[in-house]
Parts: C-alpha cells; sequence; structure tokens
C-alpha cells in the first residue's frame, strides 16, 4: 500500500516532466553553481502539491542525494539531527 500511495505523491510532482539536472549534482558541479541550482529546484517545490509527501518520502527514506520536497542534502542532514520538519524555503537570489 505505500508503494501506490508514493507513485500517487510522483504522479502530481511538477518535477515529473523536468528532468533530473535541476535536482541533482553533476559529479563536477562547483559551490556557486550548486547553490544556483538548488534555488532553481526549490522555486519549482514551493508551488508543488507534492510538496510535503515528497519530503515526508526524502526524510523517511533517508534519501542522501539531491533536492527532495524542496530540501537539499545538507538541509535533510540537519533535520535528521534535529528531528524537526522546517517551511518550505528559497534562499534569496
Amino acid at each position: 500500500m505505500k508503494l501506490l500511495l508514493v507513485e500517487t505523491w510522483q504522479a502530481r510532482a511538477s518535477c515529473r516532466s523536468l528532468g533530473d539536472y535541476l535536482y541533482f549534482a553533476p559529479s563536477s558541479e562547483r559551490e556557486h553553481e550548486r547553490a544556483r541550482r538548488e534555488r532553481a529546484a526549490k522555486q519549482i517545490c514551493l508551488v508543488c502539491p507534492a510538496l510535503l509527501p515528497c519530503r515526508r518520502y526524502a526524510l523517511e527514506a533517508n534519501e542522501p542525494y539531491g533536492v527532495w520536497g524542496g530540501m537539499s542534502e545538507s538541509e535533510r542532514r540537519r533535520h535528521r539531527q534535529t528531528d524537526l520538519v522546517p517551511p518550505p524555503t528559497v534562499p534569496p537570489s
């Protein structure tokens, strides 16, 4: 049953038709490029109807890579340390 729920939120996700390039870092990505890419991904996440279930999935599955539910890899690591789900935010441009 849980798999069916995951498939349901994934079908509604705004990122579904965009590809992975905004959500996952290429191996040679520099820090300023990462910040710009993550900022763009988070802007899409903010208006996504699947934001909360996506975030919940990433936190429960301990997803180590990419932007999920408006949270970067480092934000999810911090969350695991504090056990709080922050509201979605986009860093200033």
